[in-house]
């Protein structure tokens, strides 16, 4: 099993040292940034929970929870604001924001090793799974579609993709772990077409296998059956 990673932003160096210690003492793999503008060099969509103080420099942690809930690679991240700022507007903020959990300083570094614990829990419970249909998102790893905007985003970086192509790969990802036959796919993708050639999916997976990389060789084909995207 993966360790998971978390990442402490917060300009106060000596907390951030000892949360480090003793979440590694946990068994997580824990990385500091002082403040969000060095949060944000990093590759934000490795971590599986980010420990977000509120009060930073130019860009606050308000901001930058904004920034990360903006952004389809890593609106996902459960994020836990610590902070000095405990009025119930600032708390109400936060969750709206889509934080996760909220902890007022001064706090026990047991207190917040329960609280991680509990928001991982929680989201390893939805569903820790390679593939996850959220609303409008369909994702594989490192491969993600955005259904609503139309998106290809392979390992964070966007693929063009031809408007057959993309409702090809979500139909086949909309069915993974399943082959799904030339006519269940002519009739899903091709639905508004008067005539088209059983050479044209295999074209269109040919393109797609180019177009996204190593996901490529999720694509399946079973020969007399048709093409599904692997487990």
């Amino acid at each position: 099993m993966a360790v998971e990673r978390i990442l402490i932003v917060d300009d106060e160096e000596t907390l951030c040292e000892v949360l480090k210690l003793n979440l590694e003492n946990e068994g997580y793999d824990v990385d500091i940034a002082f403040s969000a503008e060095q949060a944000l060099t990093l590759d934000l969509k490795s971590y599986s929970l980010i420990l977000l103080d509120i009060m930073m420099g130019e860009i606050s942690g308000i901001k930058m929870a904004k920034m990360l809930k903006s952004n389809v690679t890593t609106a996902d991240i459960p994020i836990i604001f610590c902070t000095a700022r405990d009025t119930e507007d600032d708390m109400v903020m936060g969750l709206n924001l889509g934080a996760d959990d909220y902890i007022t300083k001064p706090y026990t570094i047991r207190n917040v090793i329960a609280r991680v614990k509990s928001v991982l829990r929680r989201v390893n419970h939805k569903g820790n799974h390679s593939l996850t249909e959220k609303s409008n998102i369909l994702q594989v790893e490192g491969l993600q579609l955005d259904l609503e905007f139309k998106r290809c985003l392979v390992d964070g970086t966007e693929v063009k993709l031809a408007k057959k192509e993309f409702e090809l790969l979500a139909y086949l990802l909309s069915h993974r772990g399943k082959i799904c036959s030339r006519e269940q796919i002519l009739g899903r993708v091709w639905s508004d077409e008067v005539v088209v050639l059983d050479r044209t999916i295999d074209v269109n997976i040919t393109r797609l296998r180019s177009k996204i990389g190593a996901y490529g060789s999720y694509i399946v084909t079973r020969s007399g059956y048709g093409y599904g995207f692997r487990d």
